[in-house]
């Protein structure tokens, strides 16, 4: 799975470059992720914008790269589609995650 990453003065961006993150790139995606947000910035955004499609290992994963964070650092998300909002609203991980519509919005400062 390929990951773009990019810094800004206090947050680190991690962009998904896949539609889909399911079952059979999960595994993949979470060591992706460890080793692209590993002593990065106290907050991350996970930008979402090209992902069409989640499955509940997607899930488990992004969950999984959260913990991975530690409790010191944040993970929100950016650029969901409607269909990965949905999940995320169904499994109640809305609560647990700050879900920004674009990224744009994710950065503004009022989000901070």
């Amino acid at each position: 799975m390929a990951l773009t990453s990019i810094t800004t003065d206090t947050t680190q961006v991690i962009k998904v470059q896949s539609d889909r993150i399911d079952a059979a790139m999960a595994i993949q995606f979470k060591e992706d992720m460890r080793n692209e947000a590993e002593g990065g910035s106290a907050r991350v955004i996970l930008d979402l914008t090209s992902v069409e499609f989640i499955d509940s290992s997607g899930l488990g994963a992004i969950v999984a790269s959260m913990k991975q964070l530690g409790h010191d650092r944040r993970l929100d998300l950016a650029g969901l589609h409607p269909f990965v909002e949905k999940v995320f609203r169904l499994t109640r991980m809305d609560t647990v995650f700050k879900l920004y519509p674009t990224l744009d919005d994710a950065l503004s400062p009022a989000s901070d």
